[in-house]
């Protein structure tokens, strides 16, 4: 079966960037460790704070001669099937000379560090050292109560952004790419103050610990960090934020990736995030939540779970688009959007602009952009 699982596949009519680019690709695991967290799973009355540790992939260019292909042992989306992806990364091949620009990606809840591995390895060939952490609490085998991310997972992206900058092959200049509620953590790690009703919001996580996270209260974004990509972020839909909150991302280029069907998000909160944040916007028509972002689904995964009650296949599928094109497309987009962003590559332009980016130069011609749209407020 394992055979059958590859994060890298690919299609004839990919887009012109998606991968794999010019570099070999090396892959390591690391653990990063937050030494003073807040623990709610241990608090009670009083909060209780000790050691957050974030296992992290890192993906990264390698040298010339480096054999592609190797595999991550992981678990499916029941928490409990242990399954085999099949990749091009090479396990702790040697590092490529020279630094490169830090991408971080940040799953969903619940997922795990694998679930883009297919972005995480075509942006790599491209140039970019690429972390992606599991999040405690948000994981397939430890999902602890909502409130619990909507906490953390800001204070992860900035504290991972901080701690990979400190690798020798980092760059200065970094981005976020976040996917439904890793989204939502993009969107606050770069200022985007969440709407002051949430923290009395059922779901808030107990000792009002949303405070710092609100419109007036949170951070301004780390220097290093010069774009975000959002794909089917969670929370406008829900209220968590109001446009003054997300119009201070107003200096910060987004781009957000959606299914105009997707009944987790909401398409049209979706859609108010990139207007109101004055980004860019790229809609997949009839995909829903699991738009751009999900690895192929597992062979694995099509069995109905008795853990769940439901085949595992929904976590990954979309039930229109075909997911290896989708992923296509999000690596091609992502790449140009983080080159002009963070490479300074001005010809990226012509992937990005509404005007040509869906045409035949820029490798969408004979209707390879059928249920596409690319918008743009800035």
């Amino acid at each position: 079966m394992s055979q059958q699982n590859r994060v890298d596949a690919t299609r004839p009519d990919s887009p012109p960037l998606a991968g794999p680019g010019p570099f070999p690709v090396g892959v390591r695991t690391l653990t990063v460790t937050d030494p003073d967290r807040v623990d709610l799973a241990a608090s009670g009355e009083t909060l209780v704070r000790g050691l957050r540790a974030l296992v992290t992939e890192l993906w990264y260019p390698a040298l010339t001669n480096t054999r592609a292909g190797g595999t991550y042992r992981t678990l499916l989306r029941d928490g409990e099937t242990a399954i085999t992806l099949q990749g091009r990364a090479a396990r702790n091949a040697n590092p490529a000379p020279g630094r490169f620009p830090l991408v971080l990606i940040s799953h969903g809840y619940p997922g795990n560090r694998y679930l883009m591995a297919h972005l995480a390895e075509a942006l790599a060939s491209r140039g970019y050292l690429v972390g992606a952490a599991d999040h405690p609490g948000s994981l397939y085998e430890d999902q602890r109560p909502f409130g619990e991310t909507l906490h953390h997972r800001p204070l992860d992206q900035r504290f991972l952004l901080g701690a990979l900058a400190d690798l020798p092959n980092a760059g200065d200049a970094a981005a976020i790419v976040g996917y439904s509620m890793g989204g939502y953590g993009a969107l606050v790690t770069a200022g985007a103050g969440l709407a002051p009703g949430v923290r009395d919001h059922e779901q808030a996580p107990p000792h009002d610990l949303l405070a710092g996270h609100l419109e007036g209260a949170v951070p301004p974004p780390p220097e290093a960090l010069k774009a975000v990509i959002a794909i089917g972020p969670f929370g406008n839909a829900n209220g968590l934020w109001r446009d003054n909150g997300l119009s201070a991302l107003a200096q910060m280029p987004l781009l957000v990736m959606a299914g105009d069907r997707d009944t987790v998000s909401g398409y049209d909160g979706m859609r108010g995030i990139a207007e109101a944040a004055r980004g860019r916007l790229l809609t997949f028509h009839n995909a829903g939540h699991n738009a751009a972002a999900p690895i192929p689904a597992p062979a694995e995964s099509h069995a109905l779970s008795a853990k769940l009650g439901w085949a595992p296949f929904e976590h990954y599928a979309d039930s229109v688009w075909d997911s290896v094109r989708m992923n296509a497309i999000a690596q091609h987009f992502a790449a140009a959007f983080l080159d002009r962003h963070l490479k300074g590559e001005a010809e990226a332009d012509l992937y990005l602009d509404p005007q040509t980016a869906l045409g035949a130069e820029a490798g969408f011609g004979e209707g390879r952009a059928a249920g596409l749209r690319l918008d743009r407020w800035r």
